[in-house]
């Protein structure tokens, strides 16, 4: 018997049973080609979420007419040539158990011409500065007309190739929540009425797809000055052709609010259920999206009578057997709302996940699959960081007898100092996963001791992988031997397993995401903090969701201090030498001066090294997984085999 019976009970949309209630939520993934044709990648993907015990994975925002495309590798149901590969992907996931989902969507003044090729169009000429800022043109009375028989058009098409369940997206800041909100629609012809557009889409789609079941999904809130709140979007919703549905999806935010779309880690768990249960009462079966990613919420949010459903992306990104595990009282891979799966996206390819090396690209084969032999015999692992752990889980996993040795107290190397920072709270849940993982695959971990030569001979092993990562380093400048000059992540473990003792003043040397954290944590405690970076942005390559809320708090901060631009050419007591645009000058720097990783070294001129740099192999989670074509040759390039 399971531990959640919410969560395992069926559920009917429409005409299809669903098996349960947990939905695989639309998730743009890159894995389409230009044109917009269904991968054998995706098929697979998606396959394995039906395996996984989904009742019903949706595909992601698919595009209707080709000028609404939004993504160069996003899935498009515009054109007839998509049928084929969107029939084989309903086939693979029937064969796995699942039902399949496709959400009809046209980006409108969020496309742009750069990824469409052509100019976008929206309800109004209101332009989408997060999505590029481009002008769209605001669509004659009959175009709009035009597009709606193109959601028809593509709806067909998803019936032809066997989709079970369709899903209008009008949440977002997509072009139906365009035509809503008071933000975006300015029009003063029919279609200045909010709803008249959303209408005509769902007779137009019900019509065409008669005997699917067809809902929509919602921004229950904008979550920005003026636009729709809580209360208009249920009266809009309430008013809408909902006699020709047969659910609606609860989620919130669009491209200005992103943090409502694709919640940070620091919001709540389940954050939009009290926004989702409003919407039962309409009468249709009602969904919740918005970190519903831990078992028990997602019960309590079904139990409690609050949704019917819960739409997870991140969730079964992370790992796509959550469901199956989960009903079955096993344990599972957590996500632990990083959002670099979403903030990757831009990038083209398919999106990669900071907990799961399966999900995304993969620079090569990993060391235990099919095809691959992993070494012979015992394993050393030398660090227990995220690239050790998860080694160790692998070939663990695959028979080998393992030893993983870690100098700190505990596992988790720099993973778990950043899981201490206030801007990554579910990190703790990932290193906890590992640790059971290791258990019970038993694993001889040590911990506490540093992996001497002779430790590593007593033991005896066939290979010795190592995973140390770096030592840090200090760039060499005048004044950077001062005892007040320290490496950031060495002085922070120290401080915090000191218990974070009163600090009153210190200086973050590197503008890196690292430095932003630490830097908002340390503000967050009452420190005076000034962050000095060379270049000319902060935590340039962190993505944009998961850097919004540490930088807002710290531009906002009366306590902290952010100089960019400025190159530290010395260090004194209680003063940085800096060269900036204007000049050379002295700023005050009192307390420790701490330095991010992101401060380019001075490099040895013969082996390219920093200096001071560990001379052993450094050895990222991707690296250790994909970089080699087994471990056996891991270990060789570490220097250690024996």
């Amino acid at each position: 018997m399971t531990s959640f019976p919410a969560l395992a009970a069926p559920l009917r949309l429409g005409g299809v049973t669903l098996a349960n209630r947990i939905v695989g939520a639309p998730m743009e993934r890159n894995y389409c080609t230009p044109g917009g044709e269904v991968t054998e990648d995706y098929v697979s993907y998606l396959r394995a979420r039906a395996a996984g015990g989904a009742a019903l994975v949706f595909t992601e925002a698919s595009y209707v007419r080709d000028d609404g495309k939004g993504r160069a590798r996003q899935m498009g149901v515009a054109r007839d040539r998509h049928v084929r590969g969107l029939a084989a992907m309903a086939r693979a996931v029937h064969e796995a158990g699942g039902k399949v989902g496709v959400e009809l969507n046209h980006g409108g003044r969020t496309a742009q011409s750069r990824v469409s090729g052509h100019p976008p169009v929206a309800p109004s000429a209101v332009p989408c500065e997060p999505a590029g800022g481009e002008t769209p043109r605001a669509l004659e009375t009959q175009e709009i007309y035009d597009l709606v028989e193109c959601y028809a058009a593509a709806a067909r098409r998803c019936r032809e190739a066997g989709v079970d369940v369709l899903s209008l997206h009008a949440a977002h800041g997509y072009l139906i929540h365009q035509f809503l909100s008071p933000l975006t629609n300015l029009r003063s012809d029919e279609f200045a009425e909010p709803g008249a557009f959303l209408d005509l889409v769902i007779e137009a789609v019900r019509s065409a797809a008669p005997d699917t079941p067809v809902g929509m999904r919602i921004s229950a809130l904008e979550g920005m000055p003026g636009g729709l709140d809580a209360a208009r979007t249920l009266a809009l919703v309430r008013s809408a052709r909902l006699d020709l549905l047969d659910f609606i999806d609860v989620s919130a935010g669009n491209y200005e609010a992103a943090q409502w779309m694709v919640q940070p880690g620091e919001w709540e768990p389940g954050v939009l259920a009290r926004h989702a249960e409003p919407y039962r009462a309409l009468g249709l079966p009602v969904g919740v999206a918005g970190r519903v990613h831990v078992p028990e919420v997602a019960e309590d949010v079904i139990a409690s009578g609050r949704a019917d459903f819960v739409s997870m992306a991140r969730a079964l990104h992370a790992d796509p057997d959550w469901p199956r595990r989960v009903l079955a009282g096993e344990a599972y891979r957590p996500c632990i709302s990083c959002n670099l799966c979403i903030d990757s996206l831009h990038g083209g390819a398919p999106v990669p996940c900071s907990v799961n090396p399966d999900a995304g690209e993969r620079p090569a084969p990993s060391p235990v699959r099919p095809g691959i032999t992993p070494p012979e015999g015992d394993v050393v692992i030398v660090g227990g960081g995220p690239a050790g752990l998860e080694t160790a889980r692998l070939l663990a996993g695959a028979g080998r007898r393992v030893r993983l040795v870690e100098r700190e107290d505990r596992l988790g190397g720099a993973f778990l100092l950043a899981a201490r920072l206030r801007c990554n709270p579910e990190y703790h849940r990932l290193l906890r996963w590992y640790e059971g993982e290791l258990e019970r695959l038993d694993v001889d971990v040590r911990t506490g001791v540093d992996a001497t030569d002779e430790m590593i001979a007593a033991f005896g092993p066939a290979s010795v992988i190592m995973a140390t990562g770096g030592t840090g380093h200090v760039p060499d400048v005048p004044g950077a031997g001062l005892p007040h000059v320290l490496g950031l992540r060495a002085w922070l473990r120290a401080w915090l397993r000191a218990g974070g003792p009163p600090l009153p003043h210190c200086t973050i040397w590197g503008a890196d995401g690292e430095a932003m954290a630490a830097a908002d944590h340390l503000a967050g405690l009452g420190v005076t903090v000034l962050v000095v970076g060379a270049g000319p942005a902060l935590a340039p390559a962190v993505g944009r969701r998961a850097r919004m809320l540490p930088a807002r708090r710290l531009a906002r901060a009366p306590n902290a201090a952010i100089l960019l631009n400025a190159r530290v050419r010395a260090i004194r007591p209680g003063h940085l030498v800096v060269e900036t645009p204007e000049g050379t000058r002295e700023v005050a720097a009192p307390g420790p001066v701490l330095v991010s990783q992101g401060v380019r070294p001075r490099r040895d001129a013969r082996t390219g090294l920093p200096v001071g740099e560990a001379a052993g192999a450094s050895a990222s989670l991707r690296a250790v997984l994909g970089g080699a074509a087994s471990l056996g040759e891991a270990a060789r390039v570490s220097g250690r085999r024996r």
